[in-house]
């Protein structure tokens, strides 16, 4: 077992990688040596395994931008910080002091073509945290990939590498479900060839890259790409020959996918697995005349006002990276902005169309159109009362009734 303890002290705040660039063997190592090294926070964004459970808070005080993957359970039960910040944002908190960080526990690629280490699958904050981190300790894993962008400086400054071979923490894709089949076949009715996407993960982007094979020349600038991106790029589909920047590349912040995934990127320069400070950045995205934000929600009231973070008081999102893409799709020359969501949750038992929000993440006027499996509502240009009405048209027909009431008495007061 490595011992962490001559370089971990009580109170400290570690960083740790996450999704495809958690460092498993030194998170398994903090965990079981707890009790020697805590009390301690943990900074932690997305998570694929399951490393870190509630119990652990006996010691472990956790801290992540949102809830995503496996920390939804240690949200559940009280043991999660929520951090509500900009995914691009977090590397200069760090940089700041704004948000602590002492010790980086950080996965590392063998070294590359150019000599030196990368960050692999994801470079998030990491870049960040190594360079403001008291301790940074490597996990050189010989399973991930050397990417392009997420290439490292030399680190003269490690107090402890390890080596490993462990396949990383995986995100695998899942066959879609006929809902979200639905949606995604009336996103696609939106996306012209030649765009260029931001999407996310998850069944309906995947059914919705699945809807696309017919387009030409699509191009990829994301925060995040799962596999199912190399279906079109094989195909032939995502070509990204008609962004005036990064032509020829698929740029994305980070790869949550599968074995297929990192192979396909592995000393490729036809990906880059860019800072979030790039993919998200205002004066890089302006460049972008053609860019669709896609994006989801966990409710959406009949204005259009987004809410992406909770839902009956529990923490089950994040702000994560939409507003970016959102703000630069809408300046965009050709561009728009999509939130694709279910008409419905718990079975059909409420509307996630709604009156009211429980908060809102995205503003109203960010949104250019709201899809669900009934249709999409074209927000652009409208007034609040059209608004109102093309939102209930796309709802649960048992909850339009409803919404009806509720629009009418929102008419009255004037908003």
């Amino acid at each position: 077992m490595i011992d962490l303890s001559p370089f971990i002290r009580p109170g400290d705040t570690v960083f740790l990688g996450q999704g495809t660039g958690e460092p498993q063997t030194l998170f398994e190592a903090l965990v079981a040596q707890r009790q020697i090294l805590g009390p301690l926070s943990i900074f932690m964004g997305a998570c694929f395994t399951d490393i870190l459970r509630p119990e652990h808070a006996d010691v472990l005080r956790a801290g992540s931008y949102g809830t995503l993957g496996t920390t939804r359970a240690l949200a559940a039960a009280g043991a999660l910080d929520i951090y509500p910040i900009h995914i691009a944002r977090i590397a200069q908190s760090i940089i700041s002091g704004a948000i602590a960080c002492d010790v980086a526990l950080v996965q590392l690629s063998p070294k590359g073509p150019n000599g030196k280490h990368s960050l692999g699958p994801i470079n998030d904050y990491m870049r960040a945290a190594i360079a403001k981190a008291r301790v940074v300790i490597a996990e050189v894993n010989a399973a991930i990939p050397w990417t392009y962008g997420a290439e490292l400086p030399a680190l003269d400054t490690l107090a402890l590498t390890i080596e490993t071979d462990r396949p990383p923490a995986e995100l695998a894709s899942r066959p879609a479900t006929a809902l979200e089949s639905a949606i995604a076949a009336n996103i696609a009715a939106i996306v012209p060839d030649g765009a260029t996407l931001q999407v996310g993960i998850g069944g309906t982007i995947d059914a919705l890259l699945g809807c696309l094979k017919d387009r030409r020349d699509l191009g990829i600038h994301s925060g995040t790409i799962g596999d199912s991106v190399l279906d079109l790029i094989e195909a032939g589909v995502i070509t990204n020959a008609q962004k005036p920047i990064d032509a020829g590349v698929t740029v994305t912040g980070s790869l949550f996918g599968t074995s297929r995934l990192m192979d396909a990127a592995r000393e490729n320069p036809a990906f880059r697995v860019e800072p979030f400070e790039y993919t998200h950045a205002a004066g890089v995205l302006a460049q972008i005349p053609n860019l669709f934000a896609i994006n989801s929600a966990v409710e959406v009231d009949i204005t259009g006002q987004v809410n992406a973070e909770a839902a009956n008081g529990r923490y089950i999102g994040a702000v994560g990276g939409q507003i970016d893409f959102m703000h630069a799709a809408n300046a965009a020359e050709r561009g728009c902005s999509i939130i694709a969501l279910p008409s419905t949750a718990a079975g059909g038992a409420a509307s996630r169309i709604r009156g009211s929000v429980d908060m809102v993440t995205c503003a109203r006027a960010d949104v250019d159109f709201v899809v669900t499996e009934y249709g999409v509502a074209d927000l652009r240009g409208r007034c609040l009362r059209d608004r109102m009405r093309d939102m209930i048209g796309i709802s649960a027909p048992a909850f339009r009734e409803a919404l009806e009431r509720e629009s009418h008495a929102r008419s009255r007061r004037g908003f």
